[in-house]
C-alpha cells in the first residue's frame, strides 16, 4: 500500500470515530433522515455508532486501502456511508487528501436506494 494511501486511511479512520482534530462534517441523507428520526434521537447515535465501528473492508468495498466506505442494516434497512475530500473552500475537490490543511472530508450517511 502507497504511504499517501496508508495516511489517507488513518485520517479517515481518525474522523469516523470521532477525531475532532481531523476536518470536517457528517451530512444525512433525507431517507436516511426519516428512517432515523422514526426511531428519536437514540439512533441518531446508534447510526454514528455503526459507522464509527465499521471494520469489514475488503478488496470490494476498499479497492485503495483508504477505508472511504462502508454499508450495514439498520432497522431492517441498508444503509452506505462514504468519505469525500473537499478543498477548505469546499468549491472542489482537495488536491491532496493526506494532507488535513489541503482536505475537509465530508462523511455522508445514505439509504442504498439514494446513492
Amino acid at each position: 500500500m502507497a504511504r499517501s494511501s496508508q495516511t489517507i486511511r488513518d485520517l479517515n479512520d481518525r474522523f469516523r470515530k470521532g477525531d475532532p482534530a481531523i476536518p470536517g462534517q457528517i451530512l444525512v441523507t433525507p431517507g436516511a433522515q426519516a428512517l432515523i428520526a422514526d426511531q428519536g434521537d437514540a439512533d441518531c447515535n446508534s447510526v454514528l455508532a455503526e459507522v464509527r465501528r465499521f471494520d469489514t473492508f475488503n478488496t470490494d468495498n476498499d479497492p485503495y486501502g483508504e477505508h472511504d466506505f462502508g454499508a450495514f442494516e439498520f432497522l431492517g434497512k441498508r444503509l452506505f456511508w462514504k468519505l469525500d475530500y473537499y478543498a477548505p473552500d469546499m468549491l472542489h475537490g482537495s488536491e491532496d487528501p493526506a494532507d488535513t490543511a489541503q482536505t475537509v472530508r465530508i462523511l455522508t450517511i445514505m439509504l442504498v436506494e439514494e446513492y
